[in-house]
């Protein structure tokens, strides 16, 4: 385990998710306050739009627009002058809440979703991942997907990373030209496919839960493990370069950034229980200085 310094950069918020770096500022969701912000390095915070059914992934189309995922209607939306529209509908392809999202340099954004109703006790099922395309057509282009979370797009844009916390590995696809994407492979395989009998038997299987994830130029994924309180740094193939401990808190999300893209920030919480987020104030972001810098994607 390595030893970082880990300092704060904002606290007070119930649980932030979805950061992406963009235009010299640090920008995340607030699930249960619906507040979509974006930081300074100093700290200082703006909150940018209001999302009434709980905001999470975030994207920008080429022209700089702002899409952010709406969980629990199942939608993108997009920020305009006259404040936030529909972009994408996918609740009739979504098997639960929407959740993490990665636009291309076309303007495509491909979202993933929980799959079943993770807070409500219903049993596990896989999930697929959608895209929606600049004029809001949804298209199914990834199947029976294990809790498809944290996602990435290569430099050159030809391959996308998918997290799949609850699946012990991550997912990699060829981008096509036309946006739709080839046959799943192993990115990185961290252990055996999960138990799915229960929850609790599912978080006890697995050896890494990676949820929101970011590469770096050197080409490894910081990956935060949502099961085991760390955020590691993981090698195509799986190994793990390095991993940093958030102590008492889990970490859910994390994003390379900063003047030279060497500032790791971390989206942590005590856990990602509903009840308990929405009734406290307990999430932050920390941040710590690593060698190698952001790969420049989104």
């Amino acid at each position: 385990m390595t030893s970082r310094d880990l300092t704060p950069l904002i606290e007070g918020y119930t649980f932030l998710e979805g950061p992406r770096w963009h235009d010299g500022r640090l920008w995340t969701s607030d699930f249960y306050t619906h507040q979509v912000l974006a930081v300074a390095p100093d700290g200082s915070t703006e909150v940018v739009t209001t999302v009434p059914q709980q905001p999470s992934g975030l994207g920008w189309l080429p022209d700089g627009t702002l899409l952010v995922v709406s969980m629990r209607d199942r939608k993108v939306l997009r920020l305009t002058d006259g404040g936030l529209v529909e972009h994408g509908d996918l609740s009739a392809v979504a098997g639960g809440h929407t959740n993490d999202m990665v636009v291309d340099a076309h303007g495509r954004a491909y979202v993933g979703n929980f799959g079943y109703d993770l807070m409500g006790g219903a049993p596990f099922a896989t999930t697929d991942v959608s895209r929606i395309d600049p004029d809001g057509t949804v298209t199914v282009v990834a199947k029976d997907l294990m809790f498809p979370n944290g996602s990435v797009i290569t430099p050159d844009g030809r391959t996308l990373l998918v997290s799949e916390t609850f699946g012990n590995r991550i997912s990699a696809f060829d981008i096509h030209d036309d946006g739709g994407l080839g046959p799943r492979r192993d990115w990185a395989v961290f252990g055996d496919p999960p138990d799915t009998s229960a929850l609790d038997a599912m978080l006890a299987s697995v050896v890494v839960a990676p949820d929101g994830t970011c590469l770096d130029a050197e080409g490894a994924v910081w990956t935060a493990d949502a099961v085991h309180h760390r955020c590691v740094r993981v090698a195509e193939g799986g190994t793990i370069l390095e991993e940093i401990s958030t102590g008492d808190d889990g970490v859910y999300a994390c994003m390379l950034g900063g003047d030279d893209g060497r500032t790791l920030h971390l989206c942590v919480a005590p856990s990602f229980d509903e009840a308990e987020r929405r009734s406290t104030r307990l999430g932050r972001i920390l941040r710590t200085r690593v060698d190698a810098p952001h790969a420049g994607t989104p």
